[in-house]
């Protein structure tokens, strides 16, 4: 921003407005620079099925909500994070070891996994081995999600259960199990894991992993 402001000063003034003195003028006016949030880029259609979504549900009840079972996949970096990592520092101090994140040349590995969460607590979660196609995903909903609803003494006809429109979720096999054992599937608009909740619930598991003060050797550990 303040690059883009400086360079247009410098073309309808003809002086020569400096990044610094943008910057600085900024702060002086209460502004600070923060870091760009990164979210899903929406076509036009998707951004209507979000608004469509919303307008839907916009009555919804607390007592609604507590039915829904959200799910979703996720990715674990055995050794270290795909995203931006931030530290505090004195001005005075030059590179210090905190602000420093190693890397290992393969990344370490990472693991895939597959998990859902309910009004009174998590559900089951599971570690994905290979490419999950609608094949294995049925398993996961056979198996994880109906133990998860025994455990906590549910029904399929009693919960709405929620994932996104990835091609392996809503392939006719899916949908077929769904309906032969009641389901009502929450309709998810394309493009929209940052308004799933269970998104919070990844970023707690990730920052506990972070907590053990030795990083794991190997990606079984």
């Amino acid at each position: 921003l303040a690059v883009e402001v400086a360079r247009e000063l410098r073309n309808i003034t003809n002086k020569p407005f400096t990044v610094e003195t943008v910057r600085r003028g900024l702060r002086n006016s209460g502004m600070k620079a923060v870091v760009k949030k990164k979210k899903p880029k929406l076509t036009r259609k998707q951004m209507k099925d979000r608004l469509d979504f919303a307008i839907t549900h916009q009555f919804w009840t607390v007592e609604d909500w507590k039915r829904v079972v959200w799910s979703d996949e996720t990715k674990i970096n055995c050794f270290q994070s795909d995203g931006r990592e931030w530290t505090w520092k004195s001005k005075k101090d030059g590179l210090i070891e905190r602000e420093v994140v190693e890397t290992l040349k393969y990344g370490g590995g990472r693991i895939m996994l597959w998990g859902c969460m309910l009004w009174e607590g998590r559900g089951g979660m599971c570690k994905i081995d290979g490419n999950m196609d609608s094949q294995l995903y049925r398993q996961i909903l056979e198996e994880d999600l109906m133990q998860t609803l025994e455990d906590y003494g549910k029904t399929p006809d009693t919960v709405i259960f929620q994932q996104d429109n990835d091609s392996k979720h809503t392939a006719y096999k899916i949908k077929d199990w769904f309906q032969d054992h009641g389901f009502t599937v929450l309709l998810w608009p394309s493009n929209s894991p940052d308004i799933n909740p269970i998104e919070h619930l990844w970023c707690y598991i990730k920052r506990k992993l972070k907590e053990y003060p030795e990083p794991p050797k190997g990606i079984l550990e």
